[in-house]
């Protein structure tokens, strides 16, 4: 298969890559700088642009069967402003599966079912920055015709995988308060193979 990861010299997206290599796919990265991608393989292919430029998008959505994007909000609006950029050039290229890493911000909340937890008391975060941006992603997806899946973990602490996690459609484990790095970047990169949250969201937390 072969994969354009969005993100990929970011802590989750850089593990993605790595999982996806040993497994044999051919992993395109899209990245504005190289030198941060230490990874060297002949499966490998490394782009140099920005994910707001059209151009940029279209080249390195070539060929590809799937897109797995972890990139983040980084204090700016670019993850939303790509989005729309992104699924306009999966459509012309004809592909339809994207696995996303969102945040626990923008599942339902328990205590507060139609709200996001974001918005509900169960949020302990003051700012809500981040989560509204990837409830604009969320919304875009869901009034797509692509086939989406986004992973929300909650506090991502680095650590390597344990392969022992919860995980929960449309809502966070109950009393799950952290997940690590690894487990996040592992069971985003499964979601290639497994179709159970197909167009849903999917809390994760051990």
């Amino acid at each position: 298969m072969h994969i354009l990861v969005l993100g990929a010299t970011g802590r989750v997206g850089s593990h993605i890559v790595t999982y996806a290599l040993q497994d044999g796919h051919q992993v395109t990265a899209l990245v504005r700088t190289p030198e941060k991608i230490n990874t060297h393989h002949d499966q490998l292919t490394i782009i140099q642009g920005n994910v707001l430029e059209p151009q940029d998008l279209f080249r390195a959505i070539q060929g590809a069967d799937v897109v797995i994007s972890a990139l983040n909000t980084d204090g700016t609006t670019t993850l939303s402003e790509s989005m729309p950029l992104l699924m306009d050039a999966m459509v012309q290229e004809g592909i339809q599966r994207i696995i996303t890493v969102g945040t626990a911000g923008i599942l339902q909340s328990r205590t507060e079912p139609e709200k996001l937890r974001y918005q509900s008391s169960e949020s302990k975060r003051k700012s809500t920055r981040a989560a509204e941006e990837h409830e604009r992603v969320y919304t875009l997806l869901k009034e797509s015709n692509l086939e989406w899946t986004m992973v929300c973990p909650t506090y991502l602490p680095d650590g390597e995988r344990l392969g022992t996690y919860r995980v929960e459609r449309d809502m966070l484990p109950e009393g799950g308060t952290e997940i690590s790095v690894g487990d996040t970047a592992e069971f985003t990169y499964r979601q290639l193979m497994d179709r159970r949250f197909m167009n849903s969201r999917v809390g994760i937390s051990y």
